[in-house]
């Protein structure tokens, strides 16, 4: 199969892109490069533009009419950064996805897998969801994601397009053989920050909020392995009309999760057990945005695309460190 893949120069999108072409399919990656590094595209038919813009896409179909289906991950993703910059994130991930489904519509590409966040679910007591539990996005970023699911939905209904939306719990680790990982100077996420503490980068790991409801009182996560993850974007595009039978509609949602909740400190227990030493940490408040978490309940995605994660949460620390060994001969920066 040919995938079209949108921010393909990322951290998740690079990772698929190698396990597409593990799977024997090939990736065609649209990446504007204003978040995704460029080393990520040079193994893969590379096209470099914004995904609202029609004359690129028209591009790529006349080159690849046979592009079987799109895997959307083009967003940004930064919460705290979603907060102070909401215009930013409403047109970056909103109104320019609008304009993609539009244009893939007229282009004639109707399958489309999309790069949605566990962020849009309402809090829940047991911190379990599964896809039908309510949903409630708390940032401006997780807003954007829900809208974005409901107008592919909207158009999945009313035009030739069929959709699927994988919602995402929290990916962690790199590809297992390093061809790619996390490639932001500065990631904001809560791994990133325990690597880079570890390294010498940050003189300490800030433990936001003790105070969730939640078994020790810090956040509440599903850590799922990104090369797991990447594996079920595969499994979307190899199993998406199945699935939409399943789902007796033309669009549907899956969560992808490992079903298992673990909370910072004992991600931080796990990450100096890896490591082989205590890092520096301090507890302080939660950031703008923050919510106390929830995990999966991933039995949707066994049942519609056989699929169900393998790695564990000990294997994506430990390639997520060598990554960090390996990812200023990759990217040319530390």
């Amino acid at each position: 199969m040919k995938v079209l893949i949108t921010g393909g120069a990322g951290y998740i999108g690079s990772t698929i892109t190698s396990a597409l072409t593990d799977s024997g399919h090939l990736p065609i990656v649209l990446d504007s490069l204003v978040t995704g590094a460029l080393a990520f595209t040079r193994v893969h038919p590379f096209y470099h533009g914004d995904i609202a813009d029609f004359a690129v896409l028209q591009k790529i179909v006349l080159e690849h009419p046979d592009i079987d289906a799109v895997i959307h991950c083009a967003a940004r993703i930064v919460v705290p950064e979603s907060v102070s910059e909401p215009y930013v994130y409403y047109t970056e991930n909103v109104s320019k996805s609008l304009e993609l489904f539009w244009n893939l519509e007229r282009l004639g590409i109707h399958r489309i897998v999309f790069s949605s966040s566990a962020s849009i679910y309402d809090a829940s007591d047991s911190f379990l969801v599964t896809e039908d539990s309510p949903l409630k996005p708390s940032s401006p970023y997780a807003r954007t994601k829900y809208m974005m699911e409901m107008i592919l939905e909207d158009m999945c209904a009313a035009t030739r397009l069929r959709g699927l939306a994988l919602r995402y719990f929290n990916p962690i680790g790199a590809d297992p053989l390093l061809r790619s990982g996390v490639h932001v100077k500065a990631p904001s996420h809560v791994l990133g920050k325990l690597v880079d503490v570890a390294a010498g980068k940050l003189p300490e790991f800030l433990i936001t909020g003790t105070n969730w409801a939640t078994r020790d009182g810090t956040g509440i996560r599903d850590f799922i392995h990104v090369w797991d993850l990447a594996m079920a974007h595969v499994k979307a595009v190899e199993q998406f009309d199945v699935a939409l039978t399943k789902a007796t509609s033309s669009y549907g949602a899956v969560n992808l999760g490992t079903g298992e909740g673990v909370t910072v400190c004992e991600l931080l227990r796990a990450f100096e057990r890896v490591w082989g030493s205590e890092i520096k940490k301090r507890e302080t408040a939660p950031r703008p945005g923050d919510v106390a978490g929830a995990y999966a309940n991933a039995d949707r995605a066994l049942d519609w695309l056989g699929w169900k994660s393998e790695r564990s949460l000990e294997n994506g620390i430990f390639t997520a460190l060598e990554w960090a060994k390996r990812r200023q001969l990759v990217l040319g920066y530390p």
